[in-house]
C-alpha cells in the first residue's frame, strides 16, 4: 500500500521559513493530485495548497504570497515551501494524493474526501 511521508517540520522563529516534503511513491510523472492541509489544535483540517498533473497549484488565501507549492517529478517527491512565517501557521502539516485518479484536483482546497492516501504528519511550530 502506498504510503505518503512527510518532513521538515520542526520550530521556527516568526518570520522564519520551512520547507516540507512529501515523498509519494508510485507517483510515476507526477500524474497525482497532491495536496497539503494542516490543522491547528481544536481546529478542522485545512486545504494549504494542491497542485495536479501539469503544474497548476491552488492556494488557501492565508497561503498565497508566501507559500509555494512545487513538484520534483522525478523524485517523487512534492514540496511546501513556506516564508514569512506567522504564529498562526502552526499545526500538523498533512500531505495528501489524489491516487488513481486523472490527476487533475477537483472540488475546493478542503476537499478531505478528494484523497485517498494520507501521510502521517509532520509538526511546524512558529514561535514569536
Amino acid at each position: 500500500q502506498l504510503q505518503l511521508v512527510e518532513s521538515g517540520g520542526g520550530p521556527v522563529e516568526d518570520g522564519g521559513s520551512l520547507r516540507l516534503s512529501c515523498a509519494v511513491p508510485g507517483d510515476r510523472g507526477g500524474s497525482f493530485c497532491v495536496a497539503w492541509f494542516r490543522q491547528a489544535p481544536g481546529k478542522e483540517r485545512e486545504g494549504v495548497a494542491n497542485i495536479d498533473t501539469e503544474g497548476d497549484a491552488v492556494y488557501a488565501d492565508s497561503a498565497k504570497g508566501r507559500f509555494t507549492i512545487s513538484k520534483d517529478n522525478a523524485q517523487n517527491t512534492v514540496y511546501l515551501q513556506m516564508n514569512n512565517l506567522k504564529p498562526e501557521d502552526t499545526g500538523m502539516y498533512y500531505c495528501a494524493a489524489d491516487v488513481g485518479g486523472a490527476g487533475y484536483c477537483f472540488g475546493t482546497l478542503d476537499s478531505l474526501h478528494e484523497y485517498n492516501i494520507w501521510g502521517q504528519g509532520t509538526q511546524v511550530t512558529v514561535f514569536s
